[in-house]
């Protein structure tokens, strides 16, 4: 077989001939008159009347020999059978179709409608034009490309020769239509905040830093959309939210990307209660549109998303996977813990740090609850302060925060609390953390003075959520890289 270079010359060779033949390989302007979906919907109907139409598409195989060939053209709304007769076409148009054109490339052909002695639905063309000579072969089997890297750095070749991979991002776009729909709904406000920022804020993470020429300064790109959405609320706005990029510096995995799409809403006068049954009919709303059912599987595990979801406090779940209970804990207890998991961490890592540390190591193993594996979906409240300074204080419990966690297959899908809106308190809090990263830890949040005094100003009772991407490809059974057109990754050596 001939290499790619190879094969990329002979059909340079086959451009160059079509141009001597007074015929351009690129078109401005082709002459298709119905989608190949809608040549099939509307077959009974064309093949009765007997008119000639044009159909256009991808060439994605070629079969026959002699004075017949039968082609599949594909256009992106489904595939159609071209067949090409020399009797009819006339000896010159279909000699010239077989000497420059290839799988791969974009053809159309105009001619009536039949069906063939194995029933299947045919345009019999009178003519053909080349639109877009491909110059390199398309992947040679069509269950898809088998190299994982070459998927992901190559994913159009990967989209076209795979429909399950194609099905992948028409239901991705069902899911976070579904869920603007829903907050559109709901009567929330789509607002988009900035990417650019003087100040990364509203999560526990490492930026992406960059320099304006313009303003000769540094910026930062957003690694929440909370903050500004926020001040939104100062602004006199009741409930808010935007679906948009996010960027986190940190590490790859099948759970984490570092440019991701999030949602994030907020929501004035709305309690934690009226959150939480708001997330349930949201969740609900969403999947039952993107996949048509409520009841999912994930790594064979099926889980079913209707009906009330089960609150579960966070103390006593932490206690019954660690053994170590919080109310009488100290810091040594979760160092000893992660030690024996040879978990690494700093050794200026506060409490807040550690308790997160164990937790991901708990749901790692897989959590238990009232001596079972949690399947879920729950929602996992009343956190610890130390774990969320953007969260308000549990009124019952100063020392623990009005935050839900909806876990499911033993992973946090989407994160919510009742807002912190008094500006002493969270003062305090960022200043705890800013005491954090002097010590080294990049990803503690930044005291951002012109949040504080939006705060100052006034901000009401709220409520917020947010949610990735990751729940999508955790419900679509893949990894978050597989559910990203064009995931990011290592540039290949030039040497």
């Amino acid at each position: 077989m001939s290499s790619i270079e190879e094969q990329r010359k002979t059909r340079i060779k086959k451009l160059k001939l079509l141009k001597s033949k007074g015929l351009e390989p690129f078109p401005s302007k082709s002459s298709r008159e119905l989608t190949l979906a809608e040549a099939a919907e509307k077959f009974s109907e064309l093949e009765n009347k007997g008119g000639a139409k044009w159909l256009a598409g991808r060439i994605l195989s070629i079969r026959g020999q002699g004075a017949i060939m039968f082609l599949t053209l594909f256009d992106g709304t489904g595939g159609f059978q071209i067949l090409l007769k020399k009797d009819v076409l006339g000896v010159e148009k279909f000699d010239l179709f077989g000497s420059t054109i290839d799988i791969g490339d974009f053809v159309e052909a105009k001619g009536k409608f039949f069906t063939t002695q194995r029933g299947e639905k045919t345009l019999e063309a009178h003519d053909w034009r080349v639109l877009a000579k491909s110059l390199r072969p398309l992947p040679e089997k069509w269950h898809g490309l088998v190299d994982e890297e070459t998927k992901l750095r190559k994913r159009y070749l990967d989209i076209l020769s795979d429909p399950a991979v194609r099905q992948i991002f028409i239901e991705k776009n069902k899911f976070w239509a579904s869920m603007r729909e829903f907050m559109i709904r709901a009567g929330f406000l789509e607002i988009e905040m900035p990417v650019l920022e003087p100040t990364p804020g509203g999560a526990e993470a490492e930026p992406f830093v960059t320099h304006m020429k313009a303003l000769d300064e540094d910026f930062y790109l957003r690694i929440s959309l909370e903050l500004p959405l926020k001040k939104m609320l100062v602004a006199g706005y009741e409930k808010v939210f935007e679906i948009g990029r996010i960027f986190r510096n940190e590490g790859i995995s099948s759970t984490h990307l570092q440019d991701y799409t999030q949602m994030e809403f907020y929501w004035a006068y709305a309690d934690f209660e009226m959150l939480l049954d708001f997330i349930e009919k949201l969740y609900q709303h969403v999947i039952k549109e993107t996949f048509g059912t409520l009841k999912i599987k994930f790594k064979g595990e099926e889980m079913d998303w209707s009906g009330k979801w089960e609150r579960v406090d966070y103390l006593p779940l932490f206690k019954e996977n660690t053994g170590i209970d919080l109310n009488k804990a100290e810091d040594k207890d979760l160092e000893k813990y992660l030690d024996g998991r040879k978990v690494k961490y700093q050794k200026f890592a506060e409490r807040g740090r550690l308790l997160d540390l164990v937790f991901k190591e708990v749901r790692k193993e897989g959590i238990v609850w009232k001596k079972k594996k949690l399947a879920g979906p729950i929602f996992l409240i009343n956190q610890p302060v130390e774990l969320e300074p953007l969260a308000k204080r549990n009124g019952r419990n100063p020392k623990l925060v009005e935050r839900m966690q909806v876990i499911a297959y033993s992973m946090e899908l989407g994160k919510g609390f009742g807002e912190l809106n008094d500006p002493l308190d969270q003062r305090e809090r960022f200043e705890a953390q800013m005491k954090l990263r002097e010590k080294g830890d990049t990803e503690a949040q930044i005291l951002d003075e012109d949040y504080l005094e939006a705060m100052e100003y006034g901000m009401p009772p709220a409520v917020g959520f947010g949610i990735s991407e990751r729940l999508f490809s955790v419900l679509k059974g893949i990894s978050v890289r597989e559910g990203v057109v064009f995931p990011l990754m290592k540039r290949k050596s030039s040497n």
